[in-house]
Parts: C-alpha cells; sequence; structure tokens
C-alpha cells in the first residue's frame, strides 16, 4: 500500500475568517439594533477554543489512525478522482447525519452533544460552541475507507462538512428560495436549535437537508424559534456547560436498577424509569 499524507487541519486556516464573519455579523446586529448577551458569547467562543485542542486535535489523530487501518482492508481505490470526492463528501454528510441523530436519541451520546445546544441565543458563536467530549463521529466517517475513499479525503471532507455548518448559525440571513430543498440553511439550522415542540429532534442534517427530508425528520421554519434546551441550564461556567448532563447521567444510572441503568443509557434524554417504555421528547433545541 502506498503512504497516505495526513493532510492540513482546514479548520485552524479558517478561524482568520470565523472572526471576520463573526465581526461581520456583530456589525449588522448592531445596525438592526439586536443585542447579544456579551457572557454568553464569549462562553461560545471559549467553548470552542477548548474543543478546537480536543475533539479537532485528539479525536482528529483517532480518526485517521483507524482510517488508515481500515483503508488496508479496502474493497476499491477510489482515489482523488470526482468519484472520489463525491462519496467522500456525500458519505461523510449521511454518516453525519445518522451520528448527530444519534447524538440527540441516545442520551450517552447527548451528553456530549447538549453543550452545543446550551446557548438561548443564536448568531454565529454559536457555531463554536462545540463539545468537549464528542469521541465517535471520527470513528464512524472512518469506515469510509472500507468503500475506497482515501483517509486523506475523509479528513478533508469532514473540514468542508464542518466549515459549511459554521455560516447557517445566524439569524442575519433569511430564506433561499429553491436552495432550501437540498442544502442545509439557517432557516433549516435555526429550527434545529429550537425548544419548540414540533421542531425538537428535526433537521439533522450537515450540508445536505435531503437526508432530513428522506428519513422523516424534516421540519420547516414556521413560527418563531426559542432556542436552548426545553431546561435551560442558566449558567456561563465552562466546566458545567461542558459536563453539567454527564453528571446527570452519572446520578441517574447510580439511582436505577437493573436494566434501567443501561436504559439511563441508550434511551432518550428525557426518559425516566417512571414514563415506561416510551421515552418523552428529547432535550434537544445542532452540528
Amino acid at each position: 500500500m502506498s503512504a497516505v499524507a495526513h493532510p492540513p487541519d482546514l479548520t485552524v486556516y479558517a478561524v482568520p475568517a470565523f472572526v471576520a464573519l463573526v465581526v461581520a455579523e456583530l456589525v449588522v446586529l448592531r445596525r438592526r439594533k439586536r443585542r447579544l448577551d456579551g457572557r454568553d458569547f464569549w462562553a461560545s467562543i471559549a467553548m470552542g477554543a477548548v474543543s478546537l485542542l480536543t475533539i479537532n486535535l485528539l479525536m482528529g489523530l483517532a480518526g485517521w489512525w483507524f482510517a488508515t487501518l481500515l483503508w488496508q482492508h479496502r474493497a476499491f481505490d477510489l482515489g482523488t478522482s470526482w468519484a472520489g470526492w463525491a462519496v467522500a463528501l456525500v458519505g461523510w454528510d449521511l454518516i453525519y447525519y445518522w451520528d448527530h441523530r444519534l447524538s440527540h436519541e441516545v442520551r450517552f451520546f447527548w451528553a456530549s452533544h447538549v453543550n452545543h445546544h446550551s446557548s438561548q441565543q443564536y448568531n454565529l458563536s454559536t457555531a463554536l460552541r462545540q463539545p468537549w467530549t464528542a469521541f465517535q463521529t471520527a470513528l464512524m466517517v472512518a469506515t469510509l475507507a472500507l468503500v475506497g475513499v482515501r483517509p486523506d479525503l475523509i479528513v478533508l471532507s469532514g473540514a468542508i462538512n464542518l466549515l459549511y455548518q459554521f455560516w447557517i448559525h445566524t439569524e442575519v440571513v433569511g430564506r433561499l428560495g429553491p436552495l432550501e430543498w437540498v442544502l442545509n440553511t439557517p432557516s433549516h439550522h435555526r429550527v434545529h436549535h429550537g425548544s419548540n415542540a414540533r421542531y425538537l429532534d428535526r433537521n439533522y442534517g450537515g450540508i445536505l437537508i435531503v437526508w432530513d427530508r428522506l428519513f422523516g425528520s424534516f421540519q420547516a421554519e414556521d413560527e418563531v424559534v426559542v432556542y436552548g434546551l426545553t431546561k435551560d441550564i442558566e449558567t456561563y461556567n465552562l466546566w458545567t456547560i461542558a459536563f453539567h448532563e454527564w453528571a446527570a447521567l452519572g446520578r441517574d444510572v447510580r439511582r436505577a436498577h437493573g436494566l434501567d441503568r443501561l436504559r439511563h443509557l441508550v434511551r432518550g434524554p428525557g426518559w425516566q424509569p417512571a414514563a415506561g417504555a416510551a421515552p418523552t421528547p428529547v432535550d434537544a433545541a445542532t452540528a
């Protein structure tokens, strides 16, 4: 097998663009007389900075290692042709859809993802409020290597997917006409961050919204969005934002008995033993 070099981390190179877009959004919001909560804004920025050092670095390396391991057992080699890029980008997005859905519908994974939804505001800084403990995504997408996607294309496709999702965390951009049928847009993603009952567990897509349309999780933005969790944590403490659901999950597991301990881990975040087999709506409100 020929060696495949690890590509550069595009998210690091994109930091200046992130800063420029955040500043531009702040200027637009000021002109529209919309004020942001500075404490929430800086909490999101700080969450993103730590995530860049944990998930992007550590899990990126773990995902790269797993992809190169699987690459040795590939069925094909799609190379860097248009087919290789197409399978990489579309395949990554499809896996992301199910990974993202899993992160909302299974409490063990929700414990990592919940902090991204904990802000009661919605702006570009919210995109940076990333998990500190999510680990499964890099391992799941590494499986693309088995069907012939080169590990470097897997890494680059992941960066492209993440960069795309940055700009959709805004209220500055309205509806985008026919593009709304295919692409994930600010309107679609505002729904995903809503705690409104009709918006819970909807619009999981990364770049493409077609997965939600195909798998029954699509919801159009048709009422004012209320951002945050169904039970907001009301804090700007980074440690609490990052780990409050892990702590709550640990308490529930310790207090439970028998199989209920496992059910707390694998059922929806709202599930409690008294509720029986059917979980209550997930405390969701993104990627």
